[in-house]
């Protein structure tokens, strides 16, 4: 098995950001799969998702405003992946802490992108901040702060799949 340092480099490659897109939202939780965002961009310090309008989702009928649930939810994962591609180690990691500031209400109809930055890291905490956009950049519609634990006992580990032959020597399945 190579050194997982060396296997880091791997991460920032187009062959990942394709992983990123299917197997994130693929072994995440069912409230997120429902949701289905797109990773529009991963990098170390930096993720971004677009998360498609959907009136399912929507809290204030009258304006068509999204639920901020969906926004806190978008945000939080977003802000995983971010984590996940700063500390170059596939490692479990939690939420610790999210703060949501919402800003404005949501556009009827209008996707949000979502960008994040992991700012900080230690042996044991992650920490990230962002903000959720429709449109005009300058306006966003939330911000958020969070912090996560790294390297958590986490749930069982899931099948290999195609990450795992980044990370080791195996063919993927």
């Amino acid at each position: 098995m190579e050194k997982l340092e060396d296997a880091a480099d791997k991460l920032f490659n187009p062959e990942f950001l394709e992983i990123a897109r299917t197997q994130f939202a693929k072994n995440s939780h069912p409230l997120f799969n429902e949701l289905k965002p797109e990773v529009l961009g991963v990098g170390e310090g930096r993720a971004v998702m677009r998360l498609p309008y959907d009136e399912r989702f929507v809290g204030d009928p009258v304006s068509g405003s999204l639920h901020g649930g969906v926004i806190a939810t978008l945000m939080d994962s977003v802000a995983g992946l971010c984590v996940m591609a700063t500390i170059k180690l596939p490692v479990p990691i939690a939420t610790l802490d999210l703060r949501m500031d919402y800003l404005r209400p949501t556009k009827r109809g209008e996707d949000i992108i979502a960008e994040v930055e992991c700012y900080h890291f230690t042996k044991t905490v992650a920490f990230v901040r962002g903000y959720a956009r429709q449109g005009d950049p300058l306006e966003p519609v939330a911000h958020c702060s969070a912090s996560f634990m790294l390297s958590t006992k986490g749930p069982k580990a899931p099948e290999p799949g195609p990450f795992s032959s980044l990370v080791t020597q195996e063919d993927p399945k």
